[in-house]
């Protein structure tokens, strides 16, 4: 793999304005990292990524290179419109160099700062404080780390491993705590973290709530949401021929991973024409190849247990999709799956006072990320809707350094304990050291 990498980083250009740098919506510095790895100095490539991106090696493998850095290559210009993949670049770089990080905790500042949600932009600012020396403690819902990253991306696009090893050597390296299955906005509350010292707080919960349809037959038992579907498949019994309702990045996850499920037929349907498929070209094309079928210009309707009606749609003049009475079909199915957007859970925002929503039900933020309740922040799908892993550590970035510029400016906090100077036992009562033998 290395002689291949090695190749590919030969066929950089070295452009003066690097256009693959201007496509990346964190501009990572790509022109100076393959320099790096080409002149030997693998270790200093490495850091430039990670200071750049703690997540970088989760963006390897699941950013959508084609639109972004490797779509804006210069190469797509050139006769053989063969972009230099820097996917592949970045992730041996970067899963190479993770296995050298071992440094510890930044000197702490004293100040103590929460993040809920484990998702990529809870962990990027995470990361980001934790080196400015805040000490952090993560609040996640779940019992593991990695949000969307874990239970919405299928594991043969994001092993496992990747987020665990994510754990070890950014988190728990670093001193940053992190408590699973803490859902911030029932037990624990908002103000429960100010009660507790922290200094601020940012809010990085990810959308759970998935978005129905509202037809009828949505509440059948062979029907799934997708995003529940995504977070444990081998739970949903859906049978061999399987319909996915939508044509999205999660709806083309949903039929993958279907197929590897062991289902025989899956058929994405769409509303719309094949020109308004929103997933990337790339998931389609694995999609069209590992079997997965499409219907298009069909609206369900209604869902069936043995299969969805549809009715027929026609693009007007205005680019609108409407549908067309009278033209109900019926497409025979074992299971759907509904994969068409999601929402966020409003648990958080009904338990605390002071922060705004929007129509939506996302978070309302000014430009520094900073909510309508002092001291609190936020980013990632709970301000923006769904977006990708690599947006997302984009406005993370600005958020942490926002949080950042907030705290130091905090007046110090002279409160005095009032238990300073109780007594404080070393060792256990003597009754106790005499039941254990001491």
């Amino acid at each position: 793999m290395a002689l291949h990498v090695l190749d590919e980083a030969n066929r950089c250009l070295g452009c003066k304005k690097p256009m693959c740098q201007q496509g990346c919506p964190i501009r990572t510095n790509i022109p100076e990292v393959i320099r790096l790895l080409k002149d030997n100095h693998l270790d200093d490539a490495g850091r430039m990524l990670f200071e750049n991106n703690p997540l970088t090696t989760v963006c390897s493998l699941v950013c959508n290179h084609e639109n972004q850095c490797e779509g804006h290559c210069i190469r797509n210009r050139m006769p053989s419109h063969d972009p230099v993949h820097f996917s592949i670049i970045e992730d041996y770089i970067s899963t190479t160099y993770a296995n050298k990080m071992t440094s510890g905790p930044a000197p702490r500042n004293g100040m103590k700062a929460a993040v809920v949600g484990s998702g990529p932009a809870g962990l990027t600012v995470a990361v980001l404080l934790a080196r400015w020396g805040y000490d952090v403690t993560i609040f996640d819902a779940r019992d593991k780390i990695g949000g969307v990253m874990r239970y919405g991306i299928p594991n043969y696009r994001l092993p496992d491993s990747v987020l665990d090893d994510f754990q070890y050597r950014h988190l728990e390296l670093k001193g940053i705590h992190v408590r699973p299955n803490t859902a911030i906005g029932k037990t624990i509350t908002i103000d429960d973290l100010f009660r507790d010292g922290y200094k601020s707080v940012f809010i990085g919960a990810g959308l759970w709530k998935a978005n129905a349809m509202h037809i009828k037959g949505e509440t059948l038992g062979n029907v799934a949401f997708g995003i529940d579907y995504l977070a444990n498949s081998k739970a949903f019994q859906l049978g061999d021929d399987i319909a996915v309702i939508g044509v999205g990045n999660s709806a083309m996850d949903c039929a993958r991973t279907a197929i590897r499920n062991g289902a025989r037929h899956v058929t994405c349907y769409a509303r719309r024409d094949e020109e308004c498929i929103s997933a990337s070209e790339h998931e389609v094309r694995y999609a069209k190849l590992e079997g997965v079928g499409f219907r298009f210009c069909k609206a369900p309707v209604e869902i069936r247990e043995n299969g969805i009606i549809c009715r027929d749609t026609v693009k007007g003049e205005d680019g609108k999709f409407t549908q067309v009475e009278g033209s109900e079909t019926f497409y025979p199915h074992t299971g759907v799956i509904v994969s068409v957007s999601q929402g966020s859970e409003n648990s958080l925002v009904k338990t605390t006072t002071g922060i705004e929503t929007n129509q939506r039900g996302l978070l309302t933020v000014n430009e520094d990320g900073s909510t309508t309740r002092e001291g609190v922040f936020a980013g990632g799908d709970a301000v923006m809707g769904a977006r990708t892993v690599v947006e997302a550590v984009a406005i993370a970035k600005k958020v942490a350094a926002s949080m950042d510029a907030y705290m130091k400016a905090l007046p110090a906090d002279n409160t005095p304990d009032p238990y300073a100077g109780i007594p404080v036992f070393s060792t256990p009562p003597s009754d106790v050291l005499a039941k254990q033998g001491v």
